[in-house]
Parts: structure tokens; C-alpha cells; sequence
């Protein structure tokens, strides 16, 4: 193994001192990008663990395929078209990552005669069987490595690393490779990719603990950073905006506004805070974190992701001035509320918004009352009700053990008590950290899965 690979190993494996990666855990990582036979823009996970791979590039998929193409029916899509989708995200993924056009464009894939010529996985088979070998690749022969004992050693073995020096070239070559994306090892060979294309010495500058693997060696799965860097570019372990002061630590958070949005159940477990850069992203797509699992929420009401309105804005100062996600803050923060708002702070008319706000004299305000006071009649620019759809890669983790787009619709009411309630289920617990008051009615008898 080369000193380039065993870097590349110890940043996603971790270093060999902390154990010897499983046979397991390694094997789940081992598919390609796989459509699915019955939802033909979906992209299908055989085992746990690739969702941080798959759930960012499936989120980039439909933002291209909702938004970037012509026709409305974006479900149906031929396989030419997969193929020029799944390669554009992929490029796109590449050229986010890209901290400078002059170190130009890494690509892994498999050395001359080291391609596998069967699948990965039982289940896996599908998506090989039926594609042409490429064209640089020999007949099957004793001396290459099969998909069942393609072990981890022989795998880091048998890589090749390309250099692509433009934009326009790297995304002919990711459309020459596209099925080598689609065969053994397609997600692992395009992470690697991602990694050498960022740099890794970048990576290591951006991640708060370099010690910690981007694939955790027990269960399998992406971390937080590992996520960030494929979603935002940048491999921070941190969701909120910016930079942030800790004991006097920097701690590297979002730059800026994400094309697709992170949201999670953490947040509503208050483990963390989802910052406005992930959480309001350039389109209304995001990617739902639970504490094993990856899925993606998506509407085509562009509207969700408009600029702020007034009480939009409103509600997030509030919000940054309770960070523990109270509904309210002491009185004593309320001129403070006010000056971040632009809205008249002097200190009788405050006094005077105080005893309004707290006529009982709790020393709290509350932010319902508030926004009443001084939003009214301010529309959010949101829609009362407009279609939603859920995706989860996983077949067991859907009805029927299909993976299907789960279909419902959303209303997003103000923040008096809703009249109507519907389940309180992960999934819209994960929701309500961007929507507090929204309901879901799914068209399934069952709610879709977080997990």
C-alpha cells in the first residue's frame, strides 16, 4: 500500500494502533450507486453504514433532477438520463470539494486489470449484471480480485489515482466512469476521490478531532464531518454558522449557505444547534440525521427557501437569545431582542413592552406574545399546505421492503397552538427544529422512517 493510501486509510478508518477494520463493517461499504428498479431517481443502500455517501449524493441527485431538467414527471427518468444525473451530482460533489482549480481534480478507481468482475454483495447484483464492461477494462482473469473475496488489503491495493487539471475534463471523465461508480465499490472509490480532491492535509485543518475516523470502526457509519464535507465541501464538525470561541478553542462551523440542508433529531434532543446556513438552503432539500441513519426531505415549493421574511427573522433573534429552546427569555434580555431587531429600544417604551408582555410580573417573555406584539399581521411567505416526500435508501426501512418516496403533505401553521395534530414521530420531530408548528399528513399508513 502506498504512504498515499495509508494516509487516505488513516483518515477514514482510523490509524492501524486503534484495531484492524472488520471484514463486516468494510464489506457494507462495498456497493456502487445502485438505482432502484421501482423508483428510478432513488438510489438504493444494501446495509447500514453508506447512508453518509448516499443520502448527500441522492439530496444533490434530486436537486438537479427536480430543478435542473425540463420535464415535470421526475420520477420517470431513462437510464441515459440516470447516468448523466448520477455523473453531474458526482462532478458537482468534486468541484465543491475543490479548494483550488490548480491542484486540479483527483480520481480513484481501479488499476488496470484489477476491476471486480462480480458483485459485493447478494444483493448488489442488480446493479452489475446488467452493465457493459467499460471499455478499459480486460476479460476476466485468475489474477483479479472478486467482489466476495475483495478483502480490505487487497482492495487499497488495487486503486489508481488520476489527475484531471479542468472542470470541463473532470466531468467527462466522471461521465467515462460511470460504471465503475455503478459497480463494486463505486461509493468507496468516489469518497476517495472526495478526500484527495479536498486535500488531505485540508481535511485534517478543518476536522476538530483528528484522532476520530471518518467511518466509526464499530458501527460503520459517517461522521459528522464526513457529511459536512460532502454536503458544504468543507469536512467541519460542527452544524452551526461560523466559528465559534470554546475555552479558547476555535471550533469550525458552516460557512456558508448550503445548496441542500442538514437537519437532525439531535437538535430536538438538544445534543446540538443546526445553524441557519444548513437549515434554510438554496433549495428545499434536506438531509434528516437520526442517531444511526441518514434519509432525505424534499418539497418543490421554492418558497421554503426564500429569504428571510420580517418574523421569520424575528423568531431566529429570539431564538439566539434562548439557546436552550425555552420559548422564552428573561425580561431583563428583551431591549437587547429589540436592538438586534432595529426596533425602537428606548428604555420607557421597553418598560412599557415589559409590563405588556409580562402583565403577571414572571420576569419572562414569552415568544408567542411577542412576535404578536410587534409581527401581527406578517406572513412568513410560506404556503399553509404544499406537498412533501420523504426518501429512506434502506428496502427494510420501507413499506413492503421497497425502497419508494413516501409522499404527504405539510402545513406549517403559526405559532398559536395548532389545530390540527397529527403523530409525533421522529420524522417530524426532525422537522419541527426548522418548522416548529408543522404537521405532516403522509398518505401511507405509516409514517415514513428515520432509521
Amino acid at each position: 500500500m502506498s504512504d498515499l493510501n495509508k494516509e487516505v486509510v488513516d483518515l477514514v478508518w482510523g490509524r492501524p494502533s486503534r484495531g484492524v477494520v472488520s471484514a463486516s463493517i468494510f464489506r457494507r461499504w462495498t456497493q456502487g450507486f445502485a438505482f432502484c428498479e421501482n423508483e428510478q431517481t432513488a438510489l438504493e443502500q444494501f446495509e447500514g453504514g453508506p447512508c453518509a455517501v448516499l443520502a448527500p449524493v441522492q439530496a444533490f441527485l434530486l436537486k438537479n433532477i427536480l430543478f435542473n431538467r425540463e420535464s415535470s414527471n421526475w420520477r420517470q427518468i431513462t437510464e441515459e438520463e440516470q447516468k448523466t444525473a448520477l455523473c453531474s451530482t458526482l462532478s458537482e460533489i468534486l468541484e465543491s470539494a475543490c479548494t483550488s482549480p490548480s491542484t486540479g481534480f483527483c480520481l480513484v478507481t481501479w488499476a488496470k486489470g484489477q476491476i471486480p468482475h462480480t458483485s459485493t454483495h447478494t444483493n448488489t447484483q442488480s446493479q452489475t449484471r446488467d452493465l457493459p464492461a467499460p471499455e478499459s477494462s480486460q476479460p476476466p482473469q485468475e489474477q483479479q480480485p472478486t467482489a466476495e473475496d475483495l478483502g480490505f488489503e487487497r482492495f487499497h491495493s488495487a486503486l489508481h489515482k488520476r489527475t484531471v487539471m479542468s472542470v470541463s475534463g473532470l466531468r467527462e471523465e466522471v461521465l467515462s466512469l460511470y460504471h465503475t461508480w455503478r459497480g463494486c465499490c463505486g461509493v468507496l472509490l468516489f469518497l476517495y476521490s472526495v478526500i484527495l480532491t479536498k486535500g488531505i492535509e485540508n481535511i485534517r485543518n478543518e476536522i476538530q478531532d483528528t484522532m476520530e475516523p471518518l467511518i466509526d470502526r464499530v458501527h460503520g457509519h459517517g461522521s459528522q464531518s464526513f457529511v459536512n464535507l460532502l454536503v458544504t465541501g468543507h469536512a467541519v464538525s460542527n452544524v452551526w454558522d461560523g466559528d465559534r470561541e470554546c475555552s479558547g478553542m476555535k471550533l469550525h462551523g458552516i460557512y456558508k449557505q448550503a445548496s441542500v440542508g442538514f437537519l437532525t433529531l439531535m437538535e430536538s434532543l438538544r445534543y446540538c444547534k443546526v445553524g441557519t446556513f444548513l437549515k434554510s438552503p438554496k433549495f428545499p432539500i434536506w438531509i434528516l440525521g437520526s442517531e444511526t441513519h441518514l434519509s432525505v426531505f424534499f418539497a418543490k415549493e421554492m418558497s421554503l427557501v426564500c429569504p428571510e421574511s420580517p418574523l421569520e427573522q424575528a423568531r431566529r433573534v429570539f431564538q439566539s437569545f434562548d439557546p436552550e429552546d425555552n420559548g422564552f427569555i428573561p425580561d431583563s434580555l428583551l431591549e437587547d431582542v429589540m436592538k438586534a431587531l432595529d426596533l425602537v429600544s428606548e428604555p420607557e417604551y421597553v418598560s412599557l413592552v415589559k409590563s405588556k408582555l409580562d402583565p403577571e410580573s414572571l420576569g419572562i417573555i414569552l415568544l408567542g406574545p411577542f412576535l404578536l406584539e410587534f409581527f401581527p399581521d406578517q406572513d412568513s411567505g410560506i404556503p399553509d399546505s404544499f406537498p412533501v416526500y420523504h426518501y429512506n435508501g434502506l428496502k427494510q426501512s420501507n413499506h413492503n421492503d421497497r425502497v419508494e418516496y413516501v409522499e404527504g403533505t405539510a402545513l406549517v401553521l403559526g405559532f398559536e397552538d395548532p389545530m390540527v395534530r397529527t403523530d409525533d414521530t421522529p420524522v417530524k420531530r426532525c422537522l419541527q427544529t426548522r418548522w416548529p408548528y408543522i404537521e405532516l399528513l403522509w398518505t401511507t399508513d405509516r409514517s415514513p422512517s428515520l432509521n
